[in-house]
């Protein structure tokens, strides 16, 4: 049925050749957008002067020996959300026998178009376009999904996310709203002073988080370079360098499995600020994100999976082992054993590998059981400095990090702390994560000898902040499933 549609189009298309008309022509005329047309309408319909307009065609109705058509150019989205539209009205003695009877022969929805003529009010009071010429932009040979039942499978939305974004209006308004969340981040950190930097994506070892990498080949050089899993360790270098405040928002990679909540390709917003620590950190996240609420939604709470979650009180602060001590009712968290850890893992269908350290059993279990429960903004403080090598301890208890995340809705949004900046105890920790790389742990880190050089030239005391942008636009979206917020998930090949 599709390859008849197809063949049927490529016909019109030849037909429009031979009228003479090309079907793809180099350049456009347009006097206005269709969003300028719309909020000037009542000026511009009253000098009844000749527009050119341009759109895709989205609607033909016949009616009485005229046409009705409805175009969109996308003008209006970043304003409203929504498209710019207007209707065409075509009549046959205005267009002439020959523009109006190729125009039923060979248009078809789908397809741009250029419309020359003057804007009117129907009777109905409906917006149009009075067409006295029109020629071809782009003849489409697929046709588009119907509007509700077209693109019902979410695998094939995802796979053809031009088609998603163009019939659903809801896709394409989250969109707009995610470009909106990452220029007020950006416009907030501005205005904070901090400066914009872009590090390598390849990097010749993976450091920065715990993840396994990409590995590819750099053929001229003949060495193996890895797909950044994070900036962290290029940004602590310009720290070094003397900038006082950077930040970087671009896209990580990371060789893991792909759920509702991860996807191999992310956008991760990192940033760092010289004399400051976690705890600094956590009021300026509060001010963030009070800010971005309202900036954004005119409002000081979202709507999330059915429940209100308020930004306008105070976040509330709770210790790694508490929160296992309430919501996994781990009684005694602190000095449980990894074997009893393990134990409470598998209760809760946990797998366990044995290169897992029960810090990293204990964090696991929070992630599952845990952070689901964590509605109202909470910062989750203390966490095992076992699980944090590059995050600054405690010098009364050396056991635990500076450090805290950021939950909302069940999601985590945000991970920080005070960085290490003493470069013996960086190097005994890097040691460490090589001995549990050999011990199985695939997503341990290497020891990055240049960075802790680095390191020695005097690293200041400094916070650091990691946001997930795609988790956060899931959030401020009411979506469930971070494939909805990325405009290409990776999918696999059909």
């Amino acid at each position: 049925m599709l390859e008849e549609i197809r063949e049927a189009r490529i016909g019109k298309l030849k037909k429009l050749k031979e009228a003479g008309m090309e079907p793809y022509p180099i350049s456009n005329k347009r006097d206005f957008s269709l969003a300028e047309v719309l909020a000037d309408f009542p000026k511009l319909s009253k000098r009844k002067i000749s527009l050119n307009l341009v759109g895709r065609l989205m609607a033909i109705r016949e009616h009485g020996g005229s046409l009705f058509c409805d175009f969109q150019d996308g003008s209006t989205s970043l304003t409203t959300g929504g498209t710019g539209k207007l209707q065409a009205y075509l009549k046959k003695n205005l267009l002439g026998d020959r523009l109006f009877s190729l125009f039923k022969e060979a248009v078809d929805v789908g397809d741009f178009l250029e419309f020359q003529g003057k804007l009117f009010l129907t009777k109905k009071k409906e917006k149009t376009l009075e067409v006295k010429k029109w020629r071809m932009l782009a003849k489409s040979l697929r046709p588009l999904p119907e509007k509700w039942h077209g693109l019902q499978d979410i695998e094939e939305r995802f796979r053809k996310r031009y088609l998603d974004i163009l019939m659903n209006k809801e896709v394409r308004e989250k969109f707009f709203l995610r470009s909106k969340i990452i220029a007020e981040i950006r416009k907030f950190l501005e205005k904070e002073m901090f400066i914009e930097v872009e590090t390598p994506m390849l990097q010749p070892l993976a450091g920065g988080a715990a993840a396994q990498p990409f590995i590819t080949h750099h053929n001229a050089l003949d060495i193996d370079l890895y797909l950044r899993i994070a900036p962290e360790l290029y940004l602590k270098r310009l720290l070094i360098a003397g900038f006082p405040k950077v930040y970087e928002l671009g896209r990580n990679f990371r060789n893991e499995g792909i759920d509702v909540f991860h996807n191999p390709e992310f956008t991760m917003l990192e940033f760092y600020e010289a004399y400051s620590n976690a705890e600094k950190q956590r009021d300026f996240i509060e001010k963030m994100f009070k800010i971005l609420i309202k900036n954004l939604f005119k409002k000081s709470f979202i709507e999330y999976d059915g429940q209100k979650i308020d930004f306008s009180k105070k976040f509330k602060i709770i210790s790694f082992f508490e929160v296992l001590r309430r919501l996994a009712l781990l009684v005694n968290a602190e000095t449980t054993s990894r074997e009893d850890f393990k134990l409470k893992a598998k209760q809760f269908g946990i797998e366990v590998q044995e290169s897992d350290g029960k810090e990293k059993i204990a964090d696991n279990i929070f992630k599952k059981i845990c952070r689901p429960k964590l509605i109202q903004p909470t910062f989750i403080i203390d966490y095992p400095a076992e699980l944090l090598p590059l995050a600054k301890s405690f010098e009364k208890n050396k056991e635990t990090a500076d450090a805290f995340q950021l939950v909302a809705g069940g999601l985590e949004l945000v991970k920080a702390f005070s960085e290490l900046n003493n470069p013996l105890v960086q190097k005994e920790r890097f040691l460490r994560q090589e001995e549990a790389r050999t011990r199985g742990d695939l997503e341990a880190g290497e020891s990055d000898e240049d960075f802790l050089e680095a390191m020695e030239y005097g690293l200041p005391p400094a916070g650091g902040v990691g946001i997930g942008i795609d988790r956060l636009v899931m959030l401020f979206t009411n979506t469930k499933n971070i494939k909805e917020v990325i405009l290409f998930p990776t999918m696999r090949p059909k």
